[in-house]
């Protein structure tokens, strides 16, 4: 009785196990195609996002000094104070900017990965 329901374990750590391993398989050339097809596409956005970081790098740098020298003329407060209010500027900014480009970051996938996908689903879920 010991050795039909250890023969029986085995046979479904097997099965589990290959189910995994094509799963597996499946699903790294389907990343495979993706990335090779928008490879050139990936390399592009890439320099011109590195290009356009730096420029606007230096922008904002000028756009923090010259705000800091008007809210110094404004008010008598100490540099503390006013580079506080900068601060917290910045820190609402960065939340909103970071909100907003994980929604914009959610692109298009190809139909294979989709379909990939649910078969995936559907198989660890036992249906059909």
């Amino acid at each position: 009785m010991d050795k039909s329901k250890s023969k029986n374990f085995n046979n479904t750590a097997s099965r589990l196990s290959a189910i995994a391993s094509s799963i597996m398989d499946l699903h790294v050339r389907i990343a495979l195609q993706e990335v090779d097809r928008e490879k050139r596409r990936l390399i592009s956005g890439t320099i011109f996002l590195a290009i356009g970081a730096v420029l606007l790098l230096i922008v904002l740098m000028i756009i923090h000094l010259i705000g800091y020298l008007i809210i110094e003329k404004m008010n008598d407060w100490k540099i503390e104070y006013n580079l506080l209010i900068i601060l917290l500027a910045d820190l609402f900014l960065a939340g909103l900017s970071l909100k907003l480009g994980g929604k914009l970051a959610k692109g298009p996938y190809l139909p294979q990965t989709i379909e990939g996908l649910g078969k995936t689903t559907k198989a660890v879920l036992g249906k059909k």
